[in-house]
């Protein structure tokens, strides 16, 4: 399960729709224990891509290590990443598949016509063979109990 506040929720959503028709991706900042994520913060990432920016995303690697540089100062780790689906399910697609890191939560938002719709929450299986759908809990306040 990965747990987030109502603010990660928004971030996230607003993020989508400002980059509409384009796919928007972040990491997601926070804790791990046993099953449970909880996202402390999102961070922005610009998406990297430079042709099918509509269907497809990508982080340089510079911005990685700078992400992962804030997230260790903060006392947190990057737990996973969201990225929208303009116009599509926001289901995992074979180049999700292709592309994804073991351990990490993917949240993906379908945004139809520039509007943030589903949400959705996934992991990959250690054989990589494909993605299981896990639970988000969206919760009250500012921060998560542990993260700040």
């Amino acid at each position: 399960m990965i747990r987030l506040n109502h603010t990660a929720l928004h971030k996230i959503k607003l993020h989508a729709s400002q980059t509409y028709p384009e796919e928007c991706c972040g990491l997601l900042f926070g804790k791990e224990t046993g099953e449970l994520k909880d996202v402390c913060e999102v961070y922005r990432i610009h998406n990297t891509m430079s042709e099918e920016r509509h269907r497809r995303y990508r982080i340089s690697p510079e911005q990685y290590e700078e992400a992962e540089c804030l997230a260790e100062r903060e006392g947190v780790r990057i737990v996973g990443l969201y990225h929208s689906h303009p116009d599509h399910p926001s289901k995992p697609s074979a180049f999700d598949l292709e592309h994804a890191l073991p351990n990490w939560t993917y949240i993906i938002v379908s945004v139809e016509q520039g509007t943030p719709g589903e949400i959705s929450a996934w992991v990959l299986r250690d054989d990589r063979s494909q993605f299981d759908e896990t639970p988000i809990s969206i919760v009250d306040g500012q921060f998560i109990h542990h993260c700040k």
